[in-house]
């Protein structure tokens, strides 16, 4: 999974998010690549209309040269802010993954395309819902101002 929490003064919280399966195919990608993080960035820009600032982890593919180099490309409108190393607690988009896990952290499920398909439900029952979106930046202390 990877996820965006989205917010713009004025307008609702959006949250936009990529959710891989793998089922083990011959050249499979088995987890999310520096592409697929630029898909996402470029989504969302087109989802939201305007520029983007972007704070995120230290998640090792978030360093990766290509996407740093597209970074640097598109400064014109994504501006990007580093979080410190080891700080989940300033990340608002941490607080999307804890909704997600607490509503099927007892599913038994029979494979991995049901615990996908139960991640994309409350994916989209999150997105259906800005209050709860809302509530993630709130969580961290971190100030939004309009």
């Amino acid at each position: 999974m990877a996820g965006m929490t989205c917010y713009k003064p004025g307008e609702r919280s959006r949250l936009i998010y990529a959710v891989r399966g793998y089922n083990g195919r011959k050249n499979q990608p088995k987890g999310f690549g520096w592409r697929d993080f630029r898909d996402l960035i470029i989504r969302a820009r087109t989802q939201l209309g305007g520029p983007i600032v972007l704070v995120w982890d230290n998640v090792r593919l978030h360093l990766a040269k290509p996407l740093r180099e597209f970074i640097e490309a598109n400064a014109e409108w994504l501006t990007v802010f580093q979080l410190p190393t080891y700080a989940p607690d300033l990340n608002p988009q941490e607080g999307i993954w804890s909704l997600v896990k607490r509503d099927i952290g007892n599913l038994a499920a029979a494979d991995l395309g049901q615990i996908t398909r139960a991640v994309k439900h409350r994916l989209k029952q999150i997105q259906y819902h800005p209050d709860l979106v809302d509530g993630c930046p709130a969580a961290t202390g971190l100030i939004m101002d309009g």
